[in-house]
C-alpha cells in the first residue's frame, strides 16, 4: 500500500488563480521523489496541501491510511508528527540552541504545558544528540543557531524532522539558499535517509541536474498541472523544454553545467 496517495487535488486561491490543477499521484514507503518545475507551478503548494498548511480545495488526500481532510485539529497534529518539514529557510528559532531547536520536533507528542516547559525526557535528549551525530554536528549542539553556516542550519532542520521519527519528509526548496558544497552535503544526507532508514522523501526543486541524479522518480509541475511522472532515466531534454516552457538549447546547457557543477 503506497504510503501518501492524492487524489484529484485542486487548490484555488481565488477564482481566477489555480495554484494546482487535478494532480493525483501516489508514493511508496522509502522513496525519494523530486519535484521540479518553475517558480509559480505550484510545487510548494503541493507539499503545503500534503501536510495540510494549505487546505486543498477539493480532491483527497491519504497519508499512511489516514485520510488527512477528515480529521480533527487534535487528530491532525497526531497525523502530522509522522510527517518532517525541511523548509529553504530554515524556520529556526535562532537565539535557542542546536539542540533546543532539534527538541522542538518532539513538541507534536507534548502537551502544550510540557512543551511551554521544554519537558524532555532522557530518551529524546539522547535520539536528539544521536541524529545530531550522524549529521556531523556533535560539536555544534550548545551553539545558537544564528551562530551556524547556512548548511549546518539546514541540517539542523533535518535533525528536528528526524526526531519526530517520521515516516514521510516533505522538504521545500532545502538547497536554494545554499552554496554547492553544503547542497551537496544536504542532498547526500537526505537521500541516505530514504536509503538507510526506509522513510520516504519528497523534495522540491529547481535544479534538473539534482533530482537526476539524487532521485527514484521525478515528478514535473507546470502551472498546476503534473506534466511528467517516471524515473530519471526517462526524463528527456524535450519533456525538461515541456516542464520549464523553455528553449530545448538552453535546457541541454543548463543540464550540461549541473552535470559539469556536481562532478
Amino acid at each position: 500500500m503506497a504510503l501518501l496517495e492524492l487524489k484529484n487535488i485542486t487548490k484555488r486561491y481565488n477564482h481566477e488563480c489555480c495554484a494546482l490543477d487535478d494532480v493525483s499521484f501516489s508514493v511508496d514507503k522509502g522513496e525519494f521523489v523530486s519535484v521540479i518545475g518553475p517558480s509559480g507551478s505550484g510545487k510548494s503548494t503541493l507539499l503545503r496541501c500534503i501536510n495540510r498548511i494549505v487546505e486543498p480545495t477539493t480532491g483527497e488526500i491519504c497519508v499512511d491510511g489516514v485520510i488527512s481532510s477528515s480529521l480533527n485539529k487534535k487528530k491532525l497534529r497526531k497525523l502530522r508528527t509522522k510527517i518532517g518539514m525541511i523548509f529553504q529557510h530554515y524556520n529556526l528559532v535562532e537565539r535557542l540552541t542546536v539542540i533546543e531547536n532539534v527538541l522542538h520536533g518532539r513538541l507534536g507528542y507534548k502537551s502544550t504545558l510540557a512543551g511551554v516547559f521544554g519537558r524532555y525526557s532522557q530518551e529524546e535528549k539522547r535520539q536528539a544528540f544521536q541524529i545530531l551525530e550522524m549529521l556531523g554536528l556533535n560539536d555544534q549542539v550548545n551553539k545558537r543557531c544564528d551562530q551556524l553556516s547556512g548548511g549546518q542550519k539546514q541540517r539542523v532542520g533535518i535533525a528536528r524532522a528526524l526526531v519526530q521519527n517520521p515516516k514521510l519528509i516533505l522538504c521545500d526548496e532545502p538547497i536554494a539558499s545554499l552554496d554547492p558544497n553544503a547542497s551537496k552535503i544536504i542532498m547526500d544526507h537526505l537521500r541516505n535517509i530514504s536509503t538507510e532508514m526506509g522513510i520516504t522523501v519528497i523534495v522540491n526543486l529547481h535544479q534538473v541536474e539534482v533530482a537526476l541524479k539524487y532521485s527514484d522518480r521525478i515528478i514535473g509541475v507546470n502551472n498546476g498541472k503534473v506534466v511528467f511522472d517516471g524515473p530519471p532515466s526517462e526524463l528527456t531534454t524535450r519533456q525538461i523544454h515541456d516542464i520549464y516552457d523553455s528553449e530545448p538549447e538552453s535546457v541541454e546547457l543548463m543540464v550540461y553545467q549541473g552535470e559539469r557543477h556536481a562532478g
